[in-house]
C-alpha cells in the first residue's frame, strides 16, 4: 500500500441512520453510482460486486466487506478492471465511509487508500467528491 490517500467529505442534513440506509440500499445506490447494480449482504467477509455501464463501457467491480457498523462505518475493498491493472491484491483500494453525527445531521467522510501517485489520489478525490455529493442529495431528498 502507498501513502497516497484520497478523501472526500460533506455535511448531510439527515441522520446517520438515514445516510447508512442510502449507502446500503441497492435502489439508492443506483441513484449515486451511475445506475450500478450492487450485490452483497453487507456482512464483514462477504463479497461485494458492482455492475453497470460507465461512459459506454460495461464493467464489473468487486471487493470484500471489511467492516459494517450501521450508522457509523462501512469499510470495503474495491477493484475495478477499468483501471487497467491486473486483479491482484496490491491493486485493490480500501474505501472507508465514516459517518459522524453533527450539528447539520451527519458528517460523511470517504477515503480511498493505495493510490499510486499524488495525481491518482487527486483524480480519485475528484471522483469521490461527486460520489459523496450524490449520497448527500439522495439522503436529503428522501
Amino acid at each position: 500500500m502507498t501513502g497516497f490517500v484520497a478523501t472526500a467529505e460533506t455535511e448531510i442534513a439527515a441522520s446517520p441512520e438515514r445516510v447508512w440506509e442510502v449507502l446500503t440500499d441497492p435502489a439508492q445506490i443506483r441513484r449515486f453510482m451511475f445506475g450500478a447494480e450492487v450485490d452483497t449482504d453487507w456482512q464483514p467477509g462477504s463479497p461485494i460486486v458492482w455492475q453497470g455501464e460507465y461512459e459506454g463501457t460495461r464493467y464489473e467491480d468487486k471487493g470484500t466487506i471489511l467492516a459494517a457498523d450501521p450508522g457509523k462505518l462501512l469499510k470495503l475493498t474495491h477493484y475495478s478492471p477499468l483501471g487497467g491493472a491486473p486483479d491482484l491484491p496490491e491493486n485493490y483500494h480500501t474505501l472507508t465511509y465514516e459517518l459522524t453525527a453533527s450539528e447539520a445531521g451527519t458528517h460523511l467522510s470517504l477515503s480511498q487508500d493505495n493510490n499510486a501517485s499524488p495525481d491518482e489520489a487527486e483524480h480519485a478525490r475528484s471522483m469521490w467528491t461527486g460520489h459523496v455529493d450524490g449520497i448527500r442529495a439522495a439522503a436529503e431528498g428522501g
